[in-house]
C-alpha cells in the first residue's frame, strides 16, 4: 500500500474510534503509534519517537499561556463577574424588544474577553440570565438558543487557548491572532443582538424591564470597570503599540507575560470582592490543571499522530494533486470548512483543530488567495474558528445544547434546538462576509 492509502485508513480508523467515545488523545495516539510501526516497520520507532516526543512537545515556552488563561477563566468563573456584567447589560438593553437575551449576548461577550471558553461561558451566564429571561416571560426556544449561541463567544472573543493552539501549530504570531479575531467576535454579537431582535417580534408574551435611570446606568458601568480594564491591558499590552524607541514600536509586553497579568488581576478582582474564596481558589487550580493536562494530553497525541501524516508524506502530496488538478482555492477552503462544520457537532474544537491542521495547513500554504502567506494563514485560522464553533451549537449533538439544556431541565431538547437555528443562520452569514472580505480579520493585524 502507498502512504496515502495507510494513511487514509489511519485516519478513518481513528474517527470509528472517536465515534465509538474512545477519549480523543488515546484515539489520535494509538492511531499515530501504529501507523508509524507499520510505515517503519519496527516497533521501535514510535517507542523511539516517544523518549522525546513529550518533552519536544511541552518545553515549549509559549505552551505556559494555557495553564494561566484558563485559570484566569476559572478566577473570572468564581469572582461574580457574570452577575455585573449581566447587570450592566440589562440596566443598558434591558427595556428594548427582546433586551434582556440581548443582554445576555452581551454579558457573553465581556466574559467571553475574560473567560476564553465556549462550555464555561454558556454555563456561567445561563446560571445568571435563564432565570432573569424565565421571569420576564422568554419561551424557552428563545431563552436557551441565546445562551447556547452566546457562549460560543467565549472562544472567539481574544484571550481564546484554541487561537494560542492554532498560532503554534500553523507557526503564527499569537498577537497577531488575536488581533485578528476582535472584529470577527464583535460581529458575532451584533449578529446575535440582531438575532434576537428578529426573535422578539414572534415572542410578544415576555416583557421587559423598566428604563433603568441614567445613574443606575452609570452605577453599573462603574461596576464592570475592572472587566474592562483588565482586558484593555491584557490585550492592549499584548497587541497594541507602546513603546517607540530606536529599535522600532514594541508591545508591552509578550502573550504569556499577559497572560499572567490577567490571571493575577482576576484572581486579585475576586479576592478583593470577597467572592473567591481560599476553597473556590483551591477549586480553581483543581480545574485549571486538569483543563490543562487534557489539553497536554490531546496534544501529544496530536503530535504522535502528525508524526505518522509526516512518514505517509499525505499531506504534501495531496497539496501537490491540488495544485497539479488547478482546484480553484475557493473551492479548497469551502470543503475544508465543511468538513469543520460537519465534524464540529461531534467533537470540541480543540479536538478538531488539533485533528486537522497538521492535514488542512500544508494545503492552505500552497493556494493563492492573494493576501501573503501570513494574511492567508491568519484568516484560515479565524475562519476554521468560527466554523468550528458553529458545530458546538449545530443539532443533534451540538455540546453547547446539552449544557444550556442541563440548566433548564424541563425544557425539552427539541425547543433549544430550534431556538438555536436563527443563530446557526447568523453565523453562517458572518462565515461567508468574512471568506468574501478577509479584511474584516486582518484590518487590525
Amino acid at each position: 500500500m502507498t502512504g496515502v492509502e495507510i494513511a487514509l485508513i489511519g485516519f478513518a480508523l481513528m474517527l470509528i474510534a472517536i465515534f465509538l467515545r474512545v477519549p480523543i488523545a488515546v484515539a489520535m495516539g494509538i492511531t499515530g503509534f501504529v501507523g508509524i510501526w507499520v510505515m517503519r516497520g519496527s516497533a521501535a520507532a514510535p517507542l523511539s519517537q516517544l523518549k522525546t516526543l513529550g518533552f519536544d512537545t511541552f518545553s515549549s515556552y509559549s505552551l505556559s499561556i494555557v495553564p494561566m488563561f484558563l485559570l484566569m477563566g476559572q478566577f473570572a468563573t468564581k469572582s461574580g463577574m457574570s452577575r455585573a456584567l449581566f447587570q450592566a447589560a440589562a440596566d443598558w438593553l434591558g427595556h428594548r424588544r427582546g433586551g434582556i437575551a440581548m443582554a445576555t449576548v452581551g454579558a457573553c461577550a465581556g466574559f467571553g474577553a475574560i473567560c476564553g471558553s465556549s462550555l464555561a461561558t454558556a454555563s456561567t451566564m445561563g446560571q445568571v440570565a435563564l432565570p432573569e429571561m424565565r421571569r420576564a416571560g422568554y419561551s424557552d426556544r428563545l431563552a436557551t438558543g441565546v445562551l447556547a449561541a452566546g457562549g460560543t463567544l467565549g472562544i472567539l472573543i481574544p484571550p481564546s487557548v484554541i487561537l494560542v493552539i492554532y498560532a503554534i501549530l500553523a507557526e503564527q504570531n499569537i498577537a497577531k491572532m488575536f488581533s485578528a479575531a476582535i472584529v470577527p467576535g464583535i460581529l458575532a454579537a451584533l449578529g446575535y443582538m440582531i438575532t434576537v431582535r428578529v426573535m422578539a417580534g414572534f415572542d410578544p408574551a415576555h416583557v421587559e424591564y423598566e428604563r433603568a435611570p441614567i445613574s443606575a446606568r452609570l452605577r453599573s458601568l462603574v461596576g464592570i470597570w475592572p472587566v474592562i480594564a483588565i482586558f484593555a491591558l491584557v490585550m492592549g499590552g499584548i497587541a497594541a503599540d507602546w513603546n517607540w524607541s530606536k529599535e522600532g514600536v514594541q508591545a508591552l509586553f509578550t502573550p504569556t507575560e499577559g497572560a499572567a497579568v490577567g490571571m493575577i488581576l482576576t484572581g486579585l478582582y475576586g479576592a478583593l470582592r470577597g467572592d473567591l474564596t481560599r476553597a473556590g481558589f483551591v477549586d480553581s487550580l483543581l480545574e485549571a490543571a486538569s483543563a490543562t493536562a487534557m489539553i497536554f494530553l490531546i496534544l501529544l497525541g496530536a503530535q504522535l499522530f502528525n508524526s505518522f501524516l509526516a512518514f505517509t508524506q499525505a499531506p504534501q502530496m495531496l497539496a501537490q494533486w491540488i495544485a497539479a488538478n488547478s482546484v480553484a482555492p475557493l473551492a479548497v477552503l469551502l470543503a475544508m470548512l465543511l468538513f469543520y462544520l460537519i465534524f464540529g457537532c461531534v467533537m470540541d474544537s480543540l479536538s478538531m483543530i488539533l485533528l486537522t491542521i497538521p492535514i488542512f495547513f500544508p494545503i492552505i500554504e500552497t493556494l493563492d488567495f492573494g493576501l501573503g502567506a501570513e494574511g492567508t494563514a491568519i484568516w484560515f485560522g479565524i475562519l476554521a474558528l468560527i466554523t468550528v464553533e458553529v458545530g458546538l451549537i449545530t443539532p443533534p449533538v451540538g455540546l453547547n445544547l446539552f449544557i444550556i439544556n442541563g440548566l433548564s431541565k424541563d425544557t425539552a431538547i427539541g425547543e433549544t434546538y430550534r431556538g438555536v437555528l436563527p443563530f446557526i443562520a447568523t453565523d453562517i452569514l458572518r462565515v461567508a462576509l468574512i471568506l468574501l472580505v478577509p479584511s474584516l480579520a486582518l484590518w487590525l493585524v
